[in-house]
């Protein structure tokens, strides 16, 4: 007869202590991930204050900068995501011959989150609703990265009266989903997932962990935080919607246009050669294509530039907006020296 005592299965008392310890560990880490943010966020705001002021939109706090007192307005609207700081290379040196104001969409950066969806119609609307509030007045000339190519369409078409030039940087076209190569959709995929779960795990700290927020703190400051990660996946699940919006938009008449675009042969870290190459040919073709949104429009490609370019190439920007504010000031007789109504800084 065997010695050995026989092995048993754990008793249900054990797998319950068992179950509850990690439980408890696991809401230990939740807390401490959660102290660890919220502790961080006011860090490097408290070194980094925001720029600007921020305005009461209909009970929303919504963000924005003005510099310089020569009119017209040039609004800049960052890309997806973005907050008023990716313009931080070029507005100060646009200020010195155009009055410029830099903004957050509601719920990115320093501004409230917004209950409406997050559609290229609904940002247009309440940028509209911040400009009244800040008493900002038009004649506008809108500025718009990326998917902010987008919302200014859609201000244009829905507030034609107030827009006086516009200016595209590297911005979408409302086709690109279907014109971009197949496989680029398997990519966007996994950049939606990213994007979830940086919203959603941000609460706890783990984007921060993990490094994925920016080594600038001024960047840091305004985008390292629940809302702007939530805000930007919302903007990410809109995408599709505010293409089909931007589609019913223009053409826009004699409006002075500039539409600036990265260098194609300029190699893109995110993506392979070969599928680069493709995309480049497809953006480029697009890009040309929205230069002929006005008659009066012309397009500049930026040498040596990525999808930045206010980043990687600030000149390039610069310029593009004084040539739509000279064609502006030419057309309605507006004197450079002229201020615009009250709503600075």
């Amino acid at each position: 007869m065997s010695n050995v005592a026989p092995i048993t299965a754990p008793s249900r008392s054990v797998l319950k202590r068992i179950f509850f310890a990690l439980l408890f560990l696991i809401l230990l880490l939740a807390v401490a991930g959660f102290l660890y943010e919220n502790v961080s966020e006011a860090r490097d705001r408290r070194f980094n204050p925001m720029e600007g002021k921020l305005v009461n939109v209909s009970g929303l706090k919504m963000h924005i900068d003005c510099l310089g007192n020569a009119g017209p307005t040039v609004i800049l609207d960052s890309g997806l995501g973005d907050s008023y700081v990716s313009w931080s290379k070029v507005q100060r040196e646009i200020a010195k011959f155009v009055r410029v104001c830099s903004y957050d969409r509601a719920g990115l950066g320093y501004s409230d989150s917004s209950s409406r969806p997050r559609t290229s119609k609904d940002i247009a609307e309440e940028l509209h609703a911040l400009l009244q509030a800040a008493q900002i007045a038009p004649p506008y000339i809108l500025v718009g990265h990326s998917m902010a190519g987008y919302d200014i369409r859609l201000y244009t078409s829905l507030y034609p009266q107030d827009v006086a030039g516009l200016v595209f940087v590297d911005a979408s076209h409302p086709d690109q989903e279907n014109r971009f190569p197949p496989e680029l959709k398997n990519m966007e995929g996994s950049w939606g997932r990213e994007a979830e779960f940086l919203a959603y795990s941000h609460p706890i700290g783990i984007p921060r962990l993990l490094d994925f927020c920016d080594t600038n703190s001024v960047e840091r400051a305004a985008n390292c935080n629940f809302h702007s990660a939530l805000e930007n996946y919302a903007e990410l699940k809109a995408f599709p919607q505010s293409a089909t919006q931007a589609a019913s938009t223009g053409p826009f008449g004699d409006l002075p246009l500039v539409v600036l675009s990265h260098d194609p042969d300029k190699p893109s870290a995110e993506l392979p050669a070969d599928l680069a190459k493709s995309v480049n040919d497809a953006w480029d073709k697009m890009q040309e294509e929205l230069s002929h949104l006005s008659t009066r429009g012309t397009r500049v490609i930026a040498k040596n530039s990525a999808h930045y370019i206010q980043n990687d190439r600030p000149d390039v920007v610069i310029d593009g907006i004084r040539k739509v504010v000279t064609d502006v000031r030419s057309s309605l007789s507006i004197s450079p020296s002229s201020t615009p109504a009250p709503g600075k800084n």
